[in-house]
């Protein structure tokens, strides 16, 4: 369980936390004491108004505005701005307390403190009386660590660091895990991640992580572990590559999703593979127009180097198809185009399953770790043709350009029926409770949802 949470203790300060629309009879309700501090306050239940209410000896409470309630994880903000001490959730709007007002507290604790020094936060909860507090805590680990990987620069989160996270990983829940890494990739057939990680001095791999029993329903995780991008020959201008930290974005929120599925124990068997490169400039970098072959055994006409992303998935994703799993998901920092269409706080997702589509959406809306699905458009199919090739990594076609990378991929998803991918920004631009301005581990919610409800585990 979380460190910021207690199973009990005495003399707990309580939390109050109320939309605007209740303010009026929920003050009413309140002792005349609390109505005149709050009252001279001029507290109005507005968004991310909070009032500390003095009690006779030192604090007697804390009250949140919940504004229109639109922000179901605004209990983090408690966590984020409170001093030390212990606290419990006392009246609380209906959608804010129980599990989720618990997993907000924890969100609200987050610290990267790696490079510079950084309390921690005082502040504990006490756990209502229905809520055990372990699934929270799972979620919020996961997201926690999916959070460090992608805040951690690239000097210190090279293919080599990111494959030493995945092994601390698989080693905490007794996962196997194994890495085919330099040219041992073209000797065992991923030409086409051997040829995006190359030119850097740090060796491209592959990363494989297998857990659970055997005869369990077959989920597969694939996630980009491009750790940094220049662009390669087609190299971004400075102002591009200053986030490009967050490249192996999708790398990191796999992860993160798979810690909350070993950690539920979850009834399935789970396959995670990261295809971990760092797309440099040297004299042996890929080529624009170099035509490539794929472990597919499609050849890939390379019209921007800058599209490594969709190259060293598609070889993850035909391994994955070998073993036909039952889901098949990948995630990946993939276009700008899907930040355009989107923006950052609804990563948009693909798939031809109309049951995924609709439990996904489901699922993702009830946790409010929202996506939007974007269709696999087949009148673009021919924009990812080649004139000299079987397909082509960069369409001529200058619109949809999210579209038609969640097409280049599904040309190498040909077997499983329950495929889809999330074009995630791995980041957050607008900082809210819980969720500060940076790394973030989009959709991990949603689809931790999505799986535990599919494969729950054994009672």
């Amino acid at each position: 369980m979380h460190e910021s949470l207690l199973r009990s203790a005495k003399g707990a300060v309580p939390l109050h936390a109320v939309k605007a629309a209740d303010l009026k009879p929920w003050l009413a309700a309140r002792p005349k004491r609390e109505q005149d501090w709050l009252k001279a306050a001029n507290f109005a239940a507005k968004d991310g108004e909070l009032v500390l209410i003095p009690g006779a000896k030192g604090l007697g409470g804390a009250v949140l505005g919940l504004g229109k309630g639109n922000d179901r994880y605004a209990l983090a903000q408690f966590s984020e701005q409170l001093p030390k001490g212990i606290y419990r959730l006392a009246d609380i709007a209906d959608g804010f307390g129980d599990d989720r007002g618990v997993l907000a507290w924890i969100l609200g604790t987050y610290v990267f403190g790696r490079y510079r020094k950084s309390g921690k936060r005082g502040a504990k909860l006490v756990l209502p009386k229905n809520v055990n507090g372990e699934d929270a805590s799972r979620i919020a680990e996961g997201l926690f660590l999916s959070r460090d990987l992608i805040n951690t620069p690239s000097n210190d989160m090279g293919p080599e660091e990111l494959e030493d996270a995945a092994r601390r990983l698989a080693k905490s829940h007794g996962a196997k895990i194994s890495v085919i890494a330099g040219d041992a990739l073209l000797k065992q057939n991923f030409p086409l991640v051997h040829a995006v990680g190359r030119a850097s001095v740090r060796q491209p791999r592959l990363i494989d992580i297998q857990w659970g029993s055997a005869r369990a329903p077959k989920v597969t995780l694939v996630g980009k572990g491009v750790c940094f991008d220049t662009g390669g020959l087609d190299i971004k201008p400075s102002s591009g590559m200053l986030m490009m930290k967050k490249d192996m974005g999708g790398a990191a929120t796999v992860l993160g999703l798979a810690h909350m599925i070993m950690s539920a124990k979850l009834d399935l068997r789970l396959r995670v593979l990261i295809p971990a490169v760092e797309n440099s400039v040297s004299g042996n970098a890929y080529r624009p127009g170099d035509v490539l072959q794929s472990r597919k055994g499609l050849t890939v006409e390379i019209g921007n180097t800058d599209a490594e992303g969709r190259l060293v998935l598609a070889d993850a994703l035909t391994l994955a198809e070998e073993e036909k799993p039952e889901l098949l998901i990948d995630i990946a920092t993939l276009t700008g185009a899907a930040r355009a269409a989107t923006g950052f706080e609804l990563p948009p997702y693909f798939t031809d399953d109309e049951v995924l589509a609709k439990d996904v959406m489901q699922h993702a809306t009830e946790v409010q770790d929202f996506v939007w699905r974007l269709p696999l458009w087949r009148g673009y199919e021919s924009a990812v043709n080649s004139s000299v090739a079987d397909i082509n990594n960069s369409p001529s076609y200058g619109f949809a350009g999210a579209i038609t990378a969640a097409l280049f991929l599904n040309r190498f998803v040909t077997e499983t029926k329950s495929w889809m991918h999330l074009d995630i920004p791995a980041w957050v631009d607008r900082p809210k409770p819980g969720r500060r301005a940076g790394a973030e581990g989009n959709t991990a919610r949603a689809l931790y949802a999505l799986i535990s409800a599919r494969y729950p585990a054994k009672s």
